[in-house]
């Protein structure tokens, strides 16, 4: 926590002066309670959920900590995975998140993945599958509503014009980029673009009286995920007009 707090001016220069971050639907964060915020994904670097994070801390009234779920790939360079530990970040796996949502947490899950942060430019603001129904499920699970929240503004800082897995399998990460900047620029190339963002935080979506036999089908799951996808890919399209 004291080290969350050290660096969040940093983070917070980025939300109001970099990044000129707006916001809207703060009051459909509950005051306290379990939610699972569920977010499209891009950027290439995930800079998005920290903007979200900052978002609900610095104008929610309750001033809510936002616990978001973490790639396994993160984990596997060196810091980076105790770094992301140190600002609220946890491995993504239904058990950690069940956990956290059981304690009452506000957590945030992107359930494009990979596939969201390694969409091309030219793919933008086109949300990808999501995923297993992981989401979902857990909203069954552990009766927790869904608050949909859509992202503009993130695709542009690091457009993707191309990205390779043979450059990426040495290093260990799940794709090399290549943007206008990196990797021309070294370093500066990752630099993210001074982009504007919009975040817009939807209604809560309920579950009410999901029975055990409900957490199992496949076939429901799927379909309020597709649902789910539908909803927060309408906010995209709408902020973008």
């Amino acid at each position: 926590r004291k080290f969350e707090l050290s660096i969040k001016p940093f983070f917070d220069c980025l939300f109001t002066h970099y990044f000129r971050v707006s916001v809207s639907g703060i009051e459909n964060i509950p005051n306290e309670g379990r939610a699972l915020v569920v977010a499209n994904h891009s950027g290439v670097l995930p800079y998005d959920a920290a903007m979200i994070k900052i978002a609900i801390f610095n104008e929610h009234p309750a001033r809510r900590e936002l616990r978001f779920l973490v790639d396994d790939f993160v984990f596997h360079f060196p810091f980076l995975g105790i770094l992301m530990n140190r600002i609220g970040g946890v491995r993504a796996c239904p058990e950690n998140a069940e956990r956290l949502l059981k304690s009452d947490e506000l957590i945030a899950v992107f359930p494009e993945g990979i596939k969201g942060i390694s969409k091309k430019f030219s793919d933008r603001y086109r949300l990808q599958r999501f995923g297993r129904g992981g989401a979902v499920r857990l909203a069954f699970k552990t009766q927790s509503p869904i608050i949909p929240v859509a992202v503009v503004g993130a695709e542009e800082i690091h457009p993707l014009l191309y990205k390779s897995t043979t450059l990426a399998r040495p290093l260990g990460i799940p794709f090399f980029p290549v943007t206008p900047t990196f990797p021309w620029l070294g370093p500066l190339g990752a630099i993210p673009l001074p982009t504007k963002w919009t975040i817009q935080i939807g209604k809560p979506i309920t579950y009410p009286s999901i029975t055990s036999r409900e957490i199992n089908d496949g076939i429901l799951i799927n379909r309020e995920t597709e649902k789910l996808r539908e909803t927060i890919q309408k906010m995209v399209l709408e902020l973008l007009k």
